[in-house]
């Protein structure tokens, strides 16, 4: 058992290490998902951890008992624990009911079993939704029940109501909140009224889902992240893919979305290669990458990651 630990704060060592190297080199907006990954593996060890999020320099996980945990940097209150003190181990903020969260910036949110959503942290420009400009490091209801997804960009958030419903709140000057204005705002507003099942939100824009498989876009346009042929900002939804796709994610300023056939697109900025294409040109039109087997994706400031069926990374 000595030994079994001791391999474990080695490794857990090694990663910190190499998560560090890697933000010097490339100073990234966020944290890289890998450095996530592997630093829940090793400082978790076996504890049944089934959900992770991470956001600009801090980090949240769940367990499987509903308990909601956070670390790293908290000068906003984003984790949520009552203090502004940034903590180089995980704590416990919420001991249960906790079903998905979503980490941005400087903010995170997160939704209970009973469809209540809550948020913390960074509220410059509206994005915890809860009527005020000012900051908060203790979790605070925003929405009673009914909401069954969360997405956190940059300055804004997104969630999704059991009816369907889109709701944005936070900074619009892109129009990633998508209602037809470039004003803020800091309370959650409907922007569509049903058939919404899935949303993500990137830097300043934002992607969701309807039930027929179309995949809609607004917000952010100049590297073509919206992918609708333009490098034109746009402040309502618009369609880009008429059917059949079935998983979205949304970068600094690109866009990821898979197909029913398991084949992965994409499109926007591209300057580090983060499209996959063979290239670092932006497109504004989405672009095969690969072609079958794709079940998962990911992306983050300029690197993206996706999984296949063989279980391949």
């Amino acid at each position: 058992m000595i030994k079994h630990l001791v391999k474990l704060k080695k490794a857990a060592s090694l990663a910190a290490t190499f998560c560090k190297i890697m933000k010097a080199r490339r100073n990234l907006i966020r944290i890289s998902l890998l450095c996530a990954t592997l630093l829940l593996a090793f400082t978790s060890g076996a504890q049944p951890v089934t959900k992770i999020a991470a956001g600009d320099y801090h980090s949240l996980f769940l367990k499987s008992d509903g308990s909601l945990w956070a670390m790293g940097e908290n000068e906003f209150g984003g984790l949520g624990d009552g203090t502004y003190n940034q903590t180089n181990h995980p704590e416990q903020i919420v001991a249960s009911n906790v079903t998905a969260i979503a980490a941005a910036d400087d903010h995170s949110l997160f939704l209970k079993s009973d469809g209540s959503l809550w948020a913390m942290g960074w509220n410059y420009y509206g994005e915890l939704g809860d009527g005020t400009y000012s900051p908060t490091n203790l979790p605070e209801q925003i929405v009673a029940s009914n909401v069954t997804a969360i997405a956190a960009g940059a300055y804004h958030s997104l969630f999704l109501k059991n009816d369907g419903s889109l709701w944005t709140m936070g900074y619009n000057g892109q129009g990633q909140l998508g209602d037809g204005t470039y004003n803020t705002t800091n309370l959650p507003e409907q922007i569509v009224a049903s058939n919404v099942t899935a949303i993500a939100a990137g830097n300043a824009h934002s992607l969701f889902l309807k039930s027929d498989g179309s995949l809609w876009a607004m917000g952010a346009n100049g590297e073509g992240e919206l992918g609708d042929g333009t490098y034109n900002t746009t402040n309502w939804p618009e369609q880009i893919v008429a059917s059949n796709v079935t998983a979205i994610a949304a970068g600094m300023s690109y866009s990821l979305f898979l197909k029913s056939n398991g084949n992965l697109w994409d499109m926007g900025w591209n300057h580090y290669g983060q499209l996959g294409d063979g290239t670092y040109s932006k497109t504004n039109r989405p672009e095969q990458i690969v072609a079958s087997n794709v079940t998962a994706i990911a992306a983050a400031y300029a690197h993206s990651l996706f999984l296949k069926s063989d279980g391949s990374l």
